[in-house]
């Protein structure tokens, strides 16, 4: 009996998770990379995914946006909803003081 290839990305991914080589934290994560290596939804709807998961947790501001962009290049999110998501995904904190500020930042970089 011959072994299809989601057979075999699904022993590799086991066997890397268990030598320690992949980590999850997030079940979600998780599957999202596996759907995106089985091809099982489209690029778009991956990155729909991604951006409504994606979370700053205990990194740098610079490595959350620098994720943030990557992921959503080529979602065709509007503006609007991608800012949305991006408040939705940065630390408590760092959102508190974005709507504490006098001045409003207009740009990722402010």
């Amino acid at each position: 009996m011959q072994r299809g290839s989601a057979d075999i990305l699904k022993e590799n991914m086991l066997g890397d998770l268990e030598g320690g080589m992949l980590e999850y934290i997030m079940v979600g994560k998780f599957l999202v990379d596996i759907k995106r290596e089985l091809g099982g939804e489209n690029d778009k709807t991956m990155k729909v995914v991604e951006l409504k998961k994606v979370e700053q947790e205990n990194r740098m501001i610079e490595e959350f946006v620098q994720e943030f962009r990557r992921i959503a290049r080529g979602s065709e999110y509007e503006v609007r909803l991608l800012v949305k998501e991006f408040k939705k995904g940065i630390n408590r904190m760092i959102r508190r003081k974005l709507m504490e500020a006098e001045i409003l930042p207009k740009s990722i970089e402010q």
